[in-house]
C-alpha cells in the first residue's frame, strides 16, 4: 500500500512539474501575397502581449538568442535574402547579458521575399526560433513551425 501511494504522489508530482512548465506567450500568424511572375512575399507575424518581448535577429552575440527563420528544403522555392523586419525596434543596453540588445514588444513582422518556379503550387514550410523575455525572467528559446500555400 505504501508503494502504492508513493507511486501516485510521485505521478502527480511529475504532472504538476510538467503543467508547471512556461508556454510561449507569444502568438504567430503566416501568410503569403503572390506578385508577378512566381515571386511571393511571405509575412510572419509575432504578437508579443506586454509585458514581453521578442528579440530582433541582429542581436549581438553573447546576448540572448536571436530570433531566426530556417526554410525546409523545396527545389521550388528560392528564398531571395534575409528577412526584413517591420514594428518599432528599440535597442536598451541589458545587464544581464552585458551587450546592447535589439527586441520588439507588442507586434512584429518578418517579411520574405521569395521566387516560385512558374506555374506550380507547393507550400513553403519551416520554422522561427525566438527567446521572449521581459524584465525580469526569460523563458527557454521555442520554435513554431509554419506550412503556407503558394499558388
Amino acid at each position: 500500500m505504501k508503494k502504492l501511494l508513493c507511486m501516485a504522489v510521485m505521478v502527480l508530482g511529475l504532472t504538476l512539474a510538467l503543467n508547471a512548465q512556461p508556454q510561449s506567450p507569444v502568438k504567430w500568424t503566416a501568410a503569403a501575397e503572390k506578385s508577378a511572375n512566381g515571386n511571393y512575399t511571405l509575412t510572419l507575424t509575432a504578437t508579443v502581449p506586454a509585458p514581453w518581448h521578442i528579440y530582433s535577429q541582429s542581436t549581438p552575440d553573447g546576448g540572448p538568442v536571436p530570433t531566426s527563420i530556417s526554410f525546409n528544403k523545396n527545389p521550388l522555392i528560392t528564398v531571395d535574402g534575409k528577412a526584413a523586419e517591420k514594428g518599432v525596434l528599440k535597442t536598451t543596453h541589458d545587464k544581464n547579458f552585458g551587450v546592447d540588445v535589439k527586441y520588439y514588444a507588442g507586434k512584429v513582422q518578418f517579411v520574405q521575399k521569395l521566387k516560385v518556379k512558374a506555374g506550380v503550387k507547393t507550400n513553403v514550410t519551416g520554422t522561427v526560433n525566438f527567446m521572449v523575455c521581459n524584465d525580469q525572467e526569460c523563458l527557454p528559446p521555442s520554435g513554431w513551425d509554419f506550412s503556407v500555400k503558394l499558388n
